[in-house]
Parts: structure tokens; sequence; C-alpha cells
């Protein structure tokens, strides 16, 4: 695992996509508890997911191949421990939800416990944010726009 805090790390990038994450995560609870469609909630907690991951890989610099379940995992396996049900289940999703593959797009019928699933796998990836580490980021980067802004 990438422990380096040296790496560069586009903060913007990972703020808008952990924000975007927690926002369809969000709404797709809000879509459980309304009655909506389980298909329907499954497609905007698939969306949190991808967005959760994209934000992990961001977070410690590395860029996954392609955003599949799949590649997203092997990036994020570089430098977060998971659960390895976690992980498993996660890259199921491909069987459901291959749209982000060139050689095999497809988008299968999700039942309705896939979004249960799915609202489970946002919430054990949620966890897996270093706060401490995001808070870091955030210190390094306002100090150095803090330093540019005193050197000109």
């Amino acid at each position: 695992m990438n422990d380096s805090m040296t790496i560069e790390i586009d903060l913007k990038a990972f703020e808008n996509n952990y924000r975007d994450a927690k926002g369809y995560h969000q709404r797709a609870e809000q879509f459980v508890k309304e009655g909506q469609r389980p298909s329907l909630t499954f497609n905007i907690a698939s969306v949190a997911l991808e967005r959760y991951l994209i934000a992990l890989c961001e977070l410690y610099g590395e860029m996954p191949l392609n955003h599949n379940y799949t590649c997203l995992m092997d990036s994020v396996e570089n430098v977060v421990d998971l659960p390895f049900d976690l992980n498993k289940d996660i890259r199921s999703l491909d069987d459901i939800f291959g749209i982000c593959s060139i050689d095999d797009y497809h988008h299968g019928k999700p039942i309705p416990s896939d979004s249960v699933r799915v609202l489970s796998m946002c919430s054990g990836v949620e966890k897996l944010f270093d706060q401490s580490r995001i808070a870091s980021i955030r210190a390094a980067a306002e100090n150095k726009l803090k330093s540019n802004i005193g050197a000109h």
C-alpha cells in the first residue's frame, strides 16, 4: 500500500468526487425511504460507489486504468486495506453493470436485493476514507496557496 504523502494529489478532483459520492449515496438512501423503484436506487447507488472509489484513488494518487469496478478495485486495493467480502462484492457489480467496458458493454437488470447490496457497499467504502489524511492534504493545500499568495 502507498502511504506516501509526497504524491501529488489533485485535491479539487478528490473533493468533487468525494462530495458527489456522498450526495449520490444520500440520494439513493432517500429513494429507499420514499419507496422508489429498486432499479433507480441501484443506479444512483452505483454512481455513488463509483465516485467513492474514484475519490479513494485520487486521495492516494493512484488512478485506475478504467472506471469499471474491477479496474477501480485493482487501484483501490493498492492504497487501502479492504475487507475481502467488500472487495469481492464490488467486483461482482461488473456482472450487472458493465457499462464502462469497451470490450464487454452490458447493463443487466438488477434485482431488488442488488440495490440493498450496493447501498451496503457504499457504506463500507465510505468508512475507508482516512479523515486525518484528508485533513492533512487540505491543510497542506491551504498552506501552499497562502505561501504562493505571499510570494507575489
